[in-house]
């Protein structure tokens, strides 16, 4: 059976574009694939974390896997930092991977900015953790969103140098899953960056926290145009706005965007975002009252993780130890 691998950072404020681009896949997947599913706590210290939060959001974002659906009995949910494969396949991985490798990666130039001499090297080399944290578990699918594809690509190429180098047919080739609409959701105020928990913008995303007349009064604000939705498709490519809000509806409806429109073409905007929220709140708000009722027991949450990091450190451990061997690292 394909054994799918996906990780989501524990930093805080889980938003629409989470929901879409990633944990609702996940739920999708657990019933196709042999699914692990972490969440990724050594990738969130690339920045600093104050401890506490760190664990917090470790919590929230385990909760949201639970809420949304994901089945800790037929899927594996755990933390990065429980299960130490993923650290000690990330070093040798930093002597298998080219340092031009890394230095093409464009999330690392995006997220430094100006203060790359200041940028920790986790940050910089977190892509070779990430190919870690896939081939720990010889996971042959991945499902991604458009931004990380370049990682993704950076897998593959480590991989692929780990068997020639070593003379081996060891790791598989990992196939990128990029599944439905609205992959990418956008800012609800500015539709050409992406929705972000770090916009200052509280209004430009939707939470998994949101009452259900945050959602409302979100959708009734976001950032849109004074023309009418057109009646195709191809009417949306130079409306960035419309086309993010149109692309939410398709993905929380399970339709194309081309399908939205054959409802909503022609009609204005004060007709659409009403029924794009009442969407919203329908999809989300039985999410929202099932995370608040998980995070009050935060014992459950713990127990979820240490159960799936077991599981995992049973997967996990004989690989590393063929891994170890065919390095030649020597061991107990």
């Amino acid at each position: 059976m394909d054994r799918i691998f996906s990780g989501v950072q524990p930093t805080g404020n889980l938003h629409l574009g989470n929901y879409l681009g990633a944990i609702r896949n996940f739920v999708d997947l657990q019933n196709k694939y042999e699914c692990i599913y972490c969440v990724v706590d050594l990738h969130a210290m690339t920045v600093w974390q104050e401890p506490k939060k760190l664990a917090s959001n470790t919590r929230e974002v385990t909760a949201s896997f639970l809420a949304a659906g994901i089945n800790p009995e037929s899927s594996i949910i755990f933390n990065q930092s429980q299960v130490l494969a993923h650290a000690q396949l990330a070093w040798i991985f930093n002597c298998v991977a080219r340092l031009g490798w890394l230095n093409r990666m464009t999330q690392f130039k995006e997220k430094a900015g100006k203060q790359r001499e200041n940028a920790s090297v986790g940050l910089y080399a977190y892509p070779n953790l990430m190919a870690a944290d896939i081939l720990t578990y010889k996971a042959n699918h991945v499902p991604v969103g458009e931004d990380q594809k370049q990682h993704l690509e950076l897998t593959r190429d480590i991989a692929q140098k780990f068997n020639n180098d070593f003379g081996v047919e060891f790791f598989p080739e990992v196939e990128p899953l990029i599944i439905g609409e609205a992959t990418r959701v956008m800012s609800l105020r500015d539709g050409s960056k992406k929705m972000s928990k770090s916009d200052l913008s509280d209004q430009s995303r939707i939470t998994f926290t949101d009452t259900e007349d945050e959602i409302s009064r979100k959708i009734r604000r976001a950032k849109t145009d004074p023309e009418a939705l057109p009646m195709d498709i191809s009417g949306l490519k130079s409306r960035p706005e419309a086309a993010n809000l149109v692309g939410i509806f398709a993905a929380l409806s399970g339709q194309t965007s081309s399908e939205v429109l054959k409802d909503f073409g022609g009609r204005g905007f004060g007709d659409f975002k009403p029924a794009l929220a009442d969407l919203a709140i329908e999809k989300l708000a039985p999410i929202s009252s099932e995370m608040r009722r998980l995070l009050a027991d935060p014992g459950h949450i713990d127990a979820v993780l240490a159960d799936g990091a077991e599981r995992a450190r049973a997967i996990a451990d004989p690989i590393l130890a063929e891994i170890t061997e065919i390095v030649g690292l020597v061991s107990a």
